[in-house]
């Protein structure tokens, strides 16, 4: 059998034209098979080898069979024969007469239609699934994805795949991903793309559709304590504590619950901005009791009527957790984190200082970046501690690592990426956040504004304290320390008494 059909496809093409395209169909298919052992054994797992399987061979493949039909045809037409008298030409007499219901050639022309449905419905099945995979996403267009790439792959959502909150669930997301995705293609091909890319996204799937399939609203309830360290810039990195006691209530009513009452199924707020960018408001509408909405204006922008139906959206998870994924930090937030973490020693003088002045010095490009981080940690102890050299060279060695780190993983020159190019928006910390809404410019008709009292979302506990809880701690009423007034409002708001 197996030799009767290297024959047939030793026969089926003679000429230049013929055999080139042979060997291009035969070959790809080989190659294909080859690469698709070595990834199942995870020899190879780049990107660009699995474009090669799923887009380029498959395209070689057909590529292949058509100069055989070409080259069938052009012979075919010059020699004005039909397709039976050329196969008997090329073919012993033996496989061209009709045996049963068909001749071998039939046969075997058959079998070469299924092998290669087959071989093209596969490398479909298996191109669908790889460019559904977080590192096909990730790397395959690596210059352009890889400054997400490397802040998806230490975030909180790592193990979630990327098509799970950028295309969603249904046949009508698939699609439309496919057709963004296309475009994406053609931009980076031809150099079209912004940098940075601009954010939001404006195609991801409603947050119902995608965040609450694993978070509940139903299931935010109470409270969550929280304590922020900040470390000061003096030769210990004094840190000093901000205690929080979080109210991440949904709740059910139009005046109770807490953060996340914007997201309750009961509750609907709507807004217009500036540009779409979702950072300054023209107007906030919210639900009432009796189904109405109540508008508050911007009086800021009080010629803006945000009539546009193109800027008006509906507020849902992503306008609040906007970097849920891809988190790009503060340069501070991010040195306090390490410290915390124990994975910068405080021990090293003044290193909160000298770590922040390393990362945030202008560099021509990565590599002088890198370099000049360690340079510049490097060459301060050297100069202003020069016996700690030998008796801390672990611990600068470890913050040197550190902070390369985090450069790294924030600063791309290549897409113009650099230090708050993605504000975060949860929070108020570094950018406005809440309180793009929770602010006195935004007044309804009858003067009425939006609250911004702090307690709406949390109890203070501790505001930059030198202990955490502070505010927790009995008042001394004789010494009336500084933050005295702070101290006894806090308290009395978090316990509900004197």
């Amino acid at each position: 059998m197996w030799r009767k059909y290297l024959t047939f496809l030793h026969s089926i093409a003679t000429s230049g034209l013929g055999r080139f395209g042979k060997a291009l169909a035969i070959g790809s298919f080989l190659l294909w098979l080859v690469l698709e052992l070595l990834r199942a054994v995870n020899v190879l797992t780049s990107a660009l080898v699995g474009l090669w399987s799923y887009l380029l061979l498959p395209l070689l493949f057909l590529v292949g069979w058509l100069c055989v039909y070409l080259d069938w045809r052009r012979e075919k037409r010059e020699n004005g024969l039909s397709t039976r008298e050329l196969l008997a030409r090329r073919l012993p007499v033996e496989a061209v007469e009709t045996r049963g219901i068909a001749s071998t050639a039939a046969w075997m022309v058959l079998f070469s239609l299924v092998i290669s449905l087959l071989f093209l419905g596969g490398a479909a099945t298996r191109s669908m699934h790889f460019m559904e995979e977080s590192q096909f996403c990730g790397t395959a267009c690596h210059s352009v994805m890889h400054p997400e790439w490397a802040t998806y792959q230490q975030s909180p959502h790592a193990h979630v795949t990327c098509v799970e909150c950028h295309v969603g669930e249904g046949l009508g997301a698939e699609l439309e991903a496919k057709r963004n995705g296309l475009w994406q293609m053609i931009s980076v091909t031809f150099n079209l793309l912004e940098r940075p890319i601009p954010t939001p996204v404006h195609q991801l799937r409603p947050a119902r559709q995608t965040c609450e399939q694993c978070h509940w609203p139903e299931k935010f309830y109470g409270e969550r304590l929280v304590n922020l360290i900040r470390y000061q810039r003096d030769e210990t990195s004094t840190p000093l504590y901000t205690s929080l006691a979080m109210k991440v209530d949904a709740g059910g009513g139009a005046t109770s619950g807490g953060i996340h009452w914007h997201v309750n199924s009961a509750n609907e707020v709507r807004y217009a901005s500036t540009g779409d960018e979702r950072e300054e408001m023209l107007w906030v509408e919210a639900r009432q009791s009796d189904g109405s909405f109540k508008r508050y204006t911007n009086r800021s922008h009080s010629g803006s009527t945000g009539s546009n139906s193109s800027y008006v959206r509906v507020m849902d998870c992503v306008d609040c957790h906007n970097r849920a994924t891809h988190i790009y930090q503060e340069p501070e937030a991010a040195i306090d984190d390490l410290i915390r973490q124990d994975r910068i020693s405080r021990a090293l003088p003044f290193i909160k200082r000298e770590a922040l002045h390393a990362v945030t010095r202008n560099y021509p490009d990565k590599a002088a970046g890198l370099a000049g981080v360690e340079n510049h940690l490097r060459g301060f102890y050297r100069h202003e501690y020069p016996g700690l050299g030998g008796r801390m060279s672990a611990e600068l060695d470890q913050a040197v690592v550190e902070m390369q780190a985090v450069y790294a993983r924030n600063i791309h020159p290549e897409m113009n990426i650099e230090w708050g190019s993605y504000p975060n928006l949860l929070g108020h910390e570094s950018h406005d956040g809440c309180f793009r809404c929770h602010t006195g410019d935004l007044v309804a008709e009858d003067g009425e504004q939006i609250d911004d009292d702090c307690t709406l979302c949390h109890s203070i506990l501790a505001y930059d304290s030198e202990i955490p809880f502070k505010f927790m701690l009995g008042i001394d009423e004789e010494c009336k320390e500084p933050d005295y007034e702070l101290h006894k409002h806090f308290r009395e708001e978090f316990l509900g008494q004197p």
